[in-house]
């Protein structure tokens, strides 16, 4: 089985003044480094990335049959993504295992979703 995993940085919780710019500390990278590296010799990692500061991104939203822009610095949001893990696993049990291990900060949240697989055709 295939599972996203959605790193949510506690720094961009509702209620807490957004830095559209932040970018974790060195320290905090290094340990996530570790941390990954121990990962993928338990669940192959498909992919794996950190996201780039919300001021570099777009949001698109969707009302009355158009689609909306929005551009980097303009972008107000309650949860902005800091990252992902793309696993296989055997159960989201031995995901959620893993994960509670992330050296992650103060307030973060980690999401765990299963990857819903297309039946392939014949």
């Amino acid at each position: 089985m295939r599972f996203m995993v959605l790193m949510i940085p506690g720094v961009y919780q509702k209620g807490k003044k957004v830095d559209p710019n932040f970018v974790p500390p060195a320290e905090a990278m290094e340990r996530m480094g570790k941390f990954n590296d121990e990962l993928a010799k338990a669940c192959p990692i498909i992919s794996l990335n950190g996201l780039h500061p919300l001021t570099t991104g777009a949001r698109i939203t969707f009302a009355g049959g158009k689609a909306k822009v929005t551009d980097g610095a303009s972008v107000e949001a309650k949860e902005v993504l800091g990252g992902y893990w793309m696993l296989q696993a055997k159960s989201k049990e031995e995901v959620v295992e893993w994960m509670k291990r992330c050296p992650a900060e103060q307030d973060d949240v980690i999401e765990i979703r299963q990857v819903f697989e297309m039946p392939e055709e014949p």
